[in-house]
């Protein structure tokens, strides 16, 4: 099953779930509950702390729910914070996810030291939300913008073209997929 956020982060061939993490949570447990799904897979955009660039695509099993504030040592958590469907042995992008969009580029880079390289506010409720159903999930995002203070110009700039690049990409990779 193909999921997306919703909102105007909608694609003809997913299913929305609701934006941020905690409308993501509720609606995609209450999927799972009763018509669990064989996989799922979360198609959106995402901002980049950096080492991505606009409009590229980016695939992954991996996310990460940490806030700006642990960054600057001002907090921290009890709560297992990185989700992984990955099971192979290669390094994965992590995908940090928040109900709030980065916008101080320096802090963002140290992001980058834990290996977390762009935010997406749903991927982490998805992931979570899989692990606890026992479900093979995973994710494909395209770069709308840089974690900076251009971040949400950024976003409705890019957003629309984001999205076209985002479908063709998962129709290829559909079309690949049951070509075999």
């Amino acid at each position: 099953m193909i999921i997306c956020a919703g909102n105007n982060e909608t694609f003809e061939f997913a299913t929305p779930m609701g934006v941020g993490l905690v409308e993501t949570a509720m609606n995609l447990t209450r999927l799972c509950l009763f018509d669990k799904p064989e996989f799922l897979l979360f198609v959106g955009t995402a901002g980049s702390y950096g080492k991505h660039n606009i409009f590229d695509i980016i695939e992954s099993k991996t996310a990460a729910n940490i806030e700006l504030a642990f960054l600057q040592k001002k907090a921290y958590t009890p709560l297992d914070n990185v989700v992984s469907t990955q099971t192979e042995g290669k390094k994965d992008i992590i995908v940090n996810s928040s109900n709030y969009i980065s916008t101080d580029a320096e802090l963002v880079k140290k992001f980058l030291n834990f290996g977390v390289e762009i935010e997406n506010m749903e991927f982490f409720s998805v992931l979570r939300i899989a692990q606890e159903f026992d479900i093979p999930a995973g994710g494909v995002f395209c770069v709308t913008n840089y974690c900076d203070e251009n971040a949400h110009a950024d976003f409705l700039k890019n957003h629309d073209e984001a999205k076209e690049k985002l479908t063709r990409h998962v129709k290829q990779r559909i079309k690949e997929l049951t070509a075999r």
